[in-house]
């Protein structure tokens, strides 16, 4: 059986993934056709079911969950890895004397349906002047104007201070602090279709990939280079250590509760009924 599978090139994802999809492990007769896109292309492609298994960011979860799963492990959920809302110098000056109040502030945000989005709504629910792009332009685009502010996730959160940006608010810190619960940012679903038993065996190939992975840790395979080619080993080290943990093993009990506590925000949000169907393999 061949399932298609999607997720992004970020270190954490090939590190996640590398043992399964290269066959590292034994896959259970199982073969992955592997495409490797952005999230927020990920995201869009779930909405349409394009894919058997994918990487998604929680944030579009309630809009796919009629046709997808969500697997126990493979997911990205913690403490102090949330998104960053960050501006420039002149900006910040502006923005910092009036108490960082944003309602007229034009904001360029990593898609539309991404877990970052609905953590700035949460902060910020009176921002209306939003820019939806690919989250590795939202840099250029507060330094050159385009924006007077951008939430930035991934690999920009280590280097945004290099360019001059400066950080308004942790958006992760203000959901903990707000929700009291682990941040869930991007998860791994698979489609409702399927027999019960091939989502758990998928599920448990994930997570011994994941297994895999940190027991060679912190060896850095080809794979992870060679989709990490403009980052320094120590950036991708650190884009590792802060978004795989426990949870990209098992979600557990917390992780699953973090997740719930996500849907029910995006209904408060969006005044969206709940989603009454299980939302786990």
């Amino acid at each position: 059986m061949t399932l298609s599978l999607g997720f992004s090139p970020c270190p954490n994802d090939t590190f996640i993934f590398d043992a399964l999809v290269n066959k590292k492990i034994d896959t259970q007769g199982i073969e992955f056709d592997v495409v490797l896109e952005d999230v927020q292309t990920l995201n869009d492609w779930a909405k349409e079911g394009r894919l058997d298994v994918s990487k998604i960011s929680y944030g579009v979860l309630p809009l796919v969950l009629s046709g997808y799963v969500v697997l126990h492990s493979g997911g990205a959920l913690g403490k102090g890895v949330g998104p960053l809302l960050i501006t420039n110098k002149e900006n910040y000056d502006r923005l910092a004397a009036d108490h960082f109040k944003l309602q007229d502030a034009s904001v360029a945000i990593p898609g539309v349906n991404t877990t970052a989005h609905m953590l700035f709504s949460l902060a910020f629910p009176e921002v209306k002047n939003k820019t939806f792009m690919v989250f590795h332009e939202i840099e250029n685009a507060v330094l050159s104007g385009k924006a007077d502010a951008g939430v930035i996730i991934h690999e920009n959160r280590f280097t945004y201070h290099d360019k001059g940006l400066i950080k308004i608010i942790d958006l992760g810190a203000y959901w903990e602090e707000t929700v009291k619960v682990p941040i869930p940012l991007g998860g791994i679903v698979m489609k409702r279709s399927f027999d019960p038993s091939l989502q758990q065996t998928v599920d448990t190939l994930i997570r011994q990939s994941v297994s895999y992975a940190f027991e060679h840790y912190p060896e850095l395979t080809d794979y992870i280079r060679m989709h990490s080619q403009e980052m320094s080993e120590q950036v991708m080290r650190q884009h590792i250590d802060l978004y795989v943990n426990n949870y990209s093993v098992e979600l557990g009990n917390d992780g699953k509760s973090a997740v719930k506590k996500l849907l029910d925000v995006y209904t408060e949000l969006n005044h969206h009924a709940s989603f009454e169907g299980s939302i786990f393999r």
